[in-house]
């Protein structure tokens, strides 16, 4: 009860440096009523910064009023606070200062909307700050990694590559006219195949899944990637496919590939990449992406029937890759999914 009585009086004091003292020591008290850190928080800037930055005493309601009507540096204090709600990082988005809206998209305990998201980068689509700020997130919307990867650097967009899902069709852009080139390396960076399915439906759907490109993917290693673009296209379970594909007789990689539709004159590539990654599987012991994808392209490329059956341009491309694998180094590769 006598802190009770004190804190308004110490609230009024004429004295700043009292006030002052007063919201650094209690800005992150549970014990601090709302109506004196309200108090608080519209006084000066000394005052009502720390206040701001920590106390629990305010509402949503309160923290999204106070962006709206209390100038840049409230509206910075509260874009970086331990935790940012929906409604107070979009009253950020739509009222705040641009530094506001920086800090509250570099914030990742922020709880941003992805229609707030998607409105920063229409507002700002020439400042570089603000596009990293949303770039580097823990985690992005789809969506607003579709439209980040038109507008960042390519520095950023390293990172986008890094740890976020590129939408297979945006990945054109990206590759400057090498479309399935870019695919695969992207799908070597990103991890995209990490839910192969969905990827392998979205090319499909915009008619990128092409012969070529799942040869390269064998080539570099993408069972899951091969597994389920070819049960796209021949319109069966994955477990099916699958099972098609590593059957060891002659018969099961045929049926599938032939019910896919492809070009027979790829096939006998097709067939000497499965039975390059068979031998490797039998080997046994613990291979390194690195080593797998190495010697799978080394087998792969000194098939008879790939120097007959693959496009130049397409064995140049695996070469390189082998030269690329020869001196990168790289986690684990799974070895189906």
């Amino acid at each position: 009860m006598l802190a009770e009585e004190i804190l308004p009086i110490l609230a009024d004091d004429a004295c700043e440096m009292v006030r002052r003292a007063l919201a650094v020591t209690l800005k992150a008290s549970p014990a601090v009523p709302r109506h004196i850190a309200l108090k608080l928080a519209r006084d000066v800037d000394s005052v009502s910064l720390p206040i701001l930055s920590a106390s629990p005493a305010f509402t949503d309601a309160d923290l999204a009023e106070i962006v709206r009507v209390g100038g840049p540096a409230r509206q910075v204090v509260i874009a970086k606070r331990s935790f940012v709600s929906n409604s107070v990082a979009e009253s950020i988005i739509d009222h705040g200062v641009r530094r506001a809206i920086e800090a509250v998209c570099a914030n990742d305990n922020a709880e941003i909307p992805e229609h707030c998201l998607q409105r920063v980068i229409e507002r700002f689509p020439r400042v570089d700050a603000l596009l990293s700020a949303v770039a580097y997130r823990r985690t992005l919307p789809l969506s607003v990694t579709e439209k980040l990867v038109k507008l960042v650097s390519d520095t950023v967009l390293d990172h986008l590559v890094s740890h976020h899902e590129i939408p297979p069709d945006i990945a054109v852009a990206i590759a400057l006219g090498a479309y399935e080139r870019a695919t695969i390396d992207l799908v070597d960076q990103a991890g995209l195949s990490g839910d192969p399915a969905r990827f392998t439906s979205h090319l499909k759907q915009n008619d990128r899944l092409t012969p070529s490109l799942l040869l390269r993917a064998l080539a570099n290693g993408h069972m899951a990637f091969l597994e389920h673009g070819l049960a796209e296209l021949a319109r069966v379970p994955h477990r099916r496919a699958r099972l098609m594909i590593h059957d060891a007789g002659p018969l099961g990689l045929r049926a599938v590939y032939e019910k896919a539709d492809l070009p027979m004159r790829l096939y006998p590539a097709f067939r000497a990449g499965v039975d390059a990654w068979r031998a490797l599987e039998n080997e046994g012991g613990a291979l390194d992406r690195v080593r797998l994808q190495t010697l799978m392209l080394e087998r792969f490329l000194s098939s008879d029937a790939v120097e007959f059956n693959v496009l130049q341009e397409d064995l140049v491309y695996l070469l390189e890759r082998v030269d690329q694998q020869r001196g990168s180094g790289e986690a684990p590769l799974a070895r189906s999914a």
